[in-house]
Parts: structure tokens; C-alpha cells; sequence
């Protein structure tokens, strides 16, 4: 099992748990895909994209789950390879969601990845 992640709020994670479909977040529909990342940008991205931000979740997603085909790992930021998913994310595939709070000096306490 290979796991990448969304940074998602709780709201938009809400309405995917009830139609078992993650559609995405506005950044996402504007690029035309879902944007994850890996272990080893998760951190990042929550401190570009989401800084001060507390109602979010952290989504573990096993990608050997998504559709075939579907999951590219494009360059972004500074070389680094993050993977896009040209589909829907059905919440099949999703191996779990933690809450990402903010620490007292305003960065986001991560779970154990």
C-alpha cells in the first residue's frame, strides 16, 4: 500500500461522505484535477496553501485504490513530484482522515505518517 494525501475542510469532506465522492476543492476544478501530495510534501503544502487554516482534515488515500490510469505524479513546486488525479475520488479508496489543528505557534500538528 502506497498512501498520498488531501488536505481538505471539513466541509467539503462532509458532503463527500455523504455522496462517497470527493469532486474536488476549487483549486481543483480550476486546474482540472484533484492535487495530493506525498509524504514528503504534505508538510509543505499545508504551510504554502493552508497556512492559519484549523478546519481541515488530513486524508490518507492508497493509491493502488485509484482508477488505472487516472493518478499522474507531475513536477510542480521546485522539482518535486506530486501526484494529480484526473477522476473523482471515491472515498473507496480512502484509508483514513485525521484532523489537522493548528499549534499554539499557528502550525498544523500532524498525525504520524
Amino acid at each position: 500500500m502506497s498512501l498520498i494525501y488531501k488536505i481538505s475542510t471539513v466541509d467539503l469532506w462532509q458532503i463527500a461522505e455523504k455522496t462517497r465522492v470527493f469532486e474536488g476543492a476549487p483549486i481543483d476544478f480550476q486546474d482540472g484535477y484533484i492535487h495530493f501530495s506525498s509524504k514528503d510534501t504534505v508538510k509543505e503544502t499545508a504551510a504554502k496553501h493552508f497556512a492559519g487554516q484549523d478546519d481541515l482534515l488530513l486524508v490518507a488515500i492508497d493509491e493502488d485504490d485509484l482508477p488505472e490510469g487516472k493518478l499522474v505524479w507531475e513536477t510542480s513546486r521546485g522539482g518535486a513530484l506530486f501526484p494529480h488525479l484526473y477522476a473523482p475520488l471515491s472515498l473507496d479508496a480512502v484509508r483514513w482522515v485525521k484532523p489537522l489543528p493548528l499549534g499554539a505557534d499557528g502550525q498544523h500538528i500532524f498525525p504520524e505518517l
